[in-house]
């Protein structure tokens, strides 16, 4: 009897600890984030979840600079390079339904593009290991960044650059890949990328407050953009097309982490396929890429992490998740100037702590 009155006594002081030390990693977190992004200047917003519910919710510093508008949780950006995420498993839902096989050559879908005798498949694409030039790398960007571009004007732009490397030698991030993907998505489905992610992916999952982004239509609670080298501007002006399937879209904090979840559930493909997305892949010579489909894989304080960042002109967004603590971290910011991408790892790592 003794014994289990002990027991009980040492577990409600170990409860109490732990509730102590997460108390207090949140209150560091917070302290955090009040630091670097300030009331008077272009903010973020933030959530932290555990086992799919949200422990930690709270935005920062402003979402217009000039109508002097505080940031609110529930403010759209644009995600960036987080679209890959989007990109990757639709195509992984593509290959589900037998529309698409990993090893295709991107010739069966561009049959003119150079490969120069090289084998380049849609797995090299989706794991940036296809050694093709990366677009946003080219000089002459600028001259085209205003234009609306179809998706095969923009894969033309830099389809004719010398390959880096011949496919699965060697890992280097590739935006051209995923532009790619995205035509590849079009072709196969007979709708336009944005639709598709529409109707496949934010409908389906009540991500009511996502889009493909639009320069011009009126958005709900859209955060302006700003960027900064002397003093604050809004961001540069930009076709959306320039972004496309490698971070074209838009969302919300709370609308990512429906997307979280539907992945970590496997409501979109099923478990077997979403390995494949997680999957650390290697190059020809047996090194790891650190790279899955649309995710980063790597550890924080030695617990395996899925991560991906994104900037676009004015937008700089961090996810990081914890697979085996079941721990999303995601924000969204509203400026170039204030990346967010280490203390998002920082705020990770103390809440894989609580």
């Amino acid at each position: 009897m003794y014994l289990k009155s002990l027991l009980v006594v040492i577990t409600v002081l170990s409860l109490n600890f732990q509730s102590i030390s997460y108390a207090q990693n949140l209150i560091k977190i917070d302290s955090l984030l009040q630091a670097k992004y300030p009331d008077n200047g272009p903010g973020a917003t933030y959530l932290i979840s555990r086992n799919g519910s949200v422990i930690y919710k709270k935005a920062f510093g402003l979402a217009n600079l000039e109508l002097n508008v505080p940031m609110q949780t529930d403010n759209v950006f644009k995600i960036g390079s987080v679209t890959k995420q989007f990109t990757a498993v639709s195509i992984l839902m593509l290959m589900e339904q037998g529309q698409l096989n990993l090893d295709d050559e991107i010739t069966k879908f561009i049959p003119d593009y150079p490969t120069n005798g090289n084998t380049i498949t849609i797995h090299h694409l989706l794991n940036h290991t296809s050694g093709i030039k990366d677009y946003t790398r080219i000089k002459g960007l600028n001259a085209i960044s205003q234009k609306d571009l179809t998706p095969l004007e923009l894969i033309d732009f830099s389809k004719s650059e010398a390959i880096a490397f011949v496919p699965g030698e060697d890992f280097e991030y590739n935006n051209s890949g995923y532009v790619i993907l995205g035509y590849i998505i079009e072709k196969i489905s007979g709708q336009s990328y944005g639709n598709f992610v529409e109707e496949h992916i934010f409908k389906k999952l009540d991500m009511t407050a996502s889009q493909y982004a639009s320069q011009r239509q009126i958005i709900k609670n859209r955060a302006s953009g700003y960027q900064k080298n002397d003093n604050y501007t809004n961001r540069m002006n930009f076709s959306i097309t320039l972004a496309y399937s490698g971070g074209g879209l838009m969302s919300t904090v709370d609308d990512l982490l429906k997307w979280q979840e539907a992945i970590k559930n496997n409501l979109l493909i099923n478990k077997e396929t979403t390995e494949k997305a997680f999957t650390n892949y290697t190059l020809n010579n047996g090194e790891h890429t650190n790279y899955g489909y649309g995710w980063h894989i790597k550890t924080i304080n030695n617990t395996r992490t899925f991560e991906h960042g994104g900037a676009v002109f004015g937008f700089k967004s961090m996810g990081v998740y914890f697979p085996d603590l079941d721990i999303y971290v995601i924000a969204l910011s509203n400026c170039l100037c204030n990346s967010p991408t280490k203390i998002t790892r920082d705020i990770a790592e103390l809440a894989s702590k609580s």
